[in-house]
């Protein structure tokens, strides 16, 4: 299954729209198992994890609560720059809750280690880091990701949340982008 392309924006479909789900469901099971008799907060990080704080959250057998965090070490390239900024915080307060982070892909680590840090600062009960996509040849800080749905190579890509100047969030699968596209524009 590819998404549509029709003006040759990918290279390759890493992972279809019926592993994530199958994925998604294996992965709620152990966060059931993990966190029984916890009020759990989901913290699902902006914009990427959108459509899995919204898939992951209907797999799951109990009731949580969710909140966003937006931070930005991107901007507009295909690389972190390593400096985080917060565009959006919590509007809960964590001290004694424990939290799941929602991550849409762990690329370096840079933001990801510095978002748990600054989390850590605020005293859950107990914290955690469910990321839909990692790329292990990228990474340059170990952050520990308790749950992981998928491995996939250091290639830029798209798709179920990840953008690349804001588009492709909305494709159902997850791509790489042929570096035509980003080449291209300034």
């Amino acid at each position: 299954m590819k998404p549509v392309d029709a003006a040759g924006d990918f290279l390759d479909v890493l992972v279809t729209k019926d592993q994530i789900n199958e994925r998604l469901a294996e992965l709620a099971k152990q966060i059931e198992n993990d966190y029984q008799n916890k009020n759990v907060l989901l913290v699902g990080v902006l914009k990427g994890a959108v459509m899995l704080m919204a898939d992951l959250s209907r797999q799951l057998s109990f009731s949580v609560e969710m909140d966003w965090m937006a931070v930005s070490s991107y901007g507009k390239g295909t690389t972190s720059s390593g400096v985080v900024r917060i565009l959006k915080d919590l509007d809960a307060d964590i001290a004694n809750r424990h939290v799941l982070i929602l991550e849409d892909i762990v690329d370096s680590g840079l933001t990801l280690s510095w978002l748990v840090q600054n989390l850590r600062a605020r005293q859950p009960a107990s914290l955690e880091v469910f990321a839909l996509l990692r790329k292990p040849e990228a990474i340059q800080v170990h952050v520990d990701v308790k749950y992981v749905g998928f491995d996939i190579p250091p290639d830029f890509v798209v798709g179920y949340g990840l953008d690349y100047a804001e588009g492709y969030r909305n494709l159902d699968s997850v791509a790489t982008l042929n570096p035509a596209v980003y080449s291209e524009r300034p």
